[in-house]
């Protein structure tokens, strides 16, 4: 059963409003800041897996709206960034950077030696490591041809995309939880000078908003001219044979918007953590979070289920031993370092959106973190993407 974009839209936003209902009702979603989305997205994917078990009805969903809310959601996190914020971090995100490259390292060995265990083609290793957790399912699109010249595998684009399927799940379901037990612990509150009076993405936004005719118009009018910057440096940097995901370069889009305006342009306000932007953003998030999660088809694993749950499992204990006793505390055991461990389970497991939703699931309830918000999308949509394209191509002719 094919449903158009109109369709989707309209499901998703009851899979959201599904999630929203959960959280508010169940205790235990909410004390581990389990993003909303990914409760309702859950639920909706186990439903749909039922459909298709007891009657042969099988759904797919329009990716339309959902490839647009990406972009959506990435260019108001530009435009919501300053440099001055970036410059602030710039010691946090270098660290972060230094060890979050070596990780993807390490999360291809360990693909690499479990394929091994199991005497797969060690394309299957390749196609189970950073490919999928670190680049989400777009990636593993863009990776598998290129594996399959070197090793001519036939099922290894389903068996990555199946990484990233539950990559997503376990990068957002882990991510509060881990943030949450580092706070409790550590007995951390947000500092000072990371709480702002003003409206800033990812944090409770309350029922008193002042969004008007005038702000409305004025996020439109932002959002596609950095959009507009975007698609001419992605279009650029396909010239020159250099691929970045589209809505990284619409984010960087919406940082030059958001930094270079105000400079020509004084008196143009830009809507940097105004509640217009904010709920633009959050929305944005949510649905296209929400699209992916009910999109999920856990019943295509195939003939490699074991390899894939083994590797998986492994992976998932990695990553929160990396997170919780190597990357919190060489960014220094705060309050920051804690909401950026969250964002990064879900980058390393799951996808920079995911991230983002773990920022926004535990800054909601712990309060705002400026220089998360800050780091963790460059880290996760230019530095990681970046980096992960170069780690790829030298294992791969390592191994070839």
């Amino acid at each position: 059963m094919e449903l158009d974009s109109r369709q989707t839209i309209i499901i998703a936003i009851l899979v959201l409003f599904l999630g929203k209902y959960l959280n508010k009702k169940v205790k235990i979603l909410r004390k581990y800041n389990i993003p909303e989305p990914v409760t309702g997205g859950l639920i909706a994917s186990l439903v749909f897996g039922l459909l298709f078990f007891l009657f042969k009805i099988d759904i797919n969903f329009s990716t339309h709206y959902r490839d647009i809310l990406l972009i959506v959601f990435f260019t108001a996190i530009g435009l919501s960034t300053k440099i001055k914020s970036i410059i602030k971090g710039g010691r946090v995100l270098l660290i972060f950077s230094v060890f979050g490259i070596l990780y993807i390292f390490v999360q291809n060995y360990i693909a690499l030696f479990i394929a091994k265990l199991f005497n797969l083609n060690q394309a299957m290793g390749m196609v189970a490591g950073s490919t999928p957790l670190q680049g989400g399912h777009g990636n593993v699109v863009s990776w598998v041809p290129v594996f399959n010249e070197s090793f001519n595998i036939s099922n290894i684009m389903e068996v990555g995309m199946t990484m990233a399927t539950f990559g997503l799940i376990i990068g957002g379901i882990l991510g509060g939880p881990v943030a949450k037990y580092l706070i409790k612990k550590f007995n951390l509150k947000p500092d000072d000078e990371s709480v702002d009076s003003e409206i800033i993405i990812g944090t409770k936004h309350g029922k008193k908003l002042n969004i008007d005719y005038g702000s409305i118009l004025t996020v439109i009018l932002m959002l596609s001219l950095s959009i507009g910057i975007g698609i001419y440096i992605h279009e650029f940097l396909d010239y020159i044979n250099f691929t970045l995901p589209l809505f990284a370069t619409c984010m960087l889009g919406g940082v030059i918007i958001a930094n270079l305006l105000p400079l020509i342009i004084p008196k143009l306000k830009c809507p940097a953590k105004s509640p217009t932007l904010a709920i633009t953003s959050d929305l944005s998030l949510g649905l296209f979070l929400a699209m992916a999660m009910m999109a999920l088809k856990f019943w295509e694993i195939g003939n490699e289920s074991l390899f894939i749950v083994t590797n998986i499992i492994i992976q998932t204990i990695f990553i929160l031993l990396f997170a919780v006793f190597i990357i919190f505390r060489v960014l220094g055991k705060n309050y920051n370092s804690a909401v950026i461990s969250a964002g990064y389970i879900g980058s390393a497991m799951g996808a920079t959106p995911t991230a983002m939703a773990n920022l926004a699931a535990v800054t909601k309830e712990h309060g705002p973190s400026a220089i998360a918000f800050a780091v963790i999308p460059i880290f996760g949509a230019f530095i990681i993407q970046v980096s992960n394209a170069f780690v790829i191509n030298i294992i791969l002719k390592l191994i070839s």
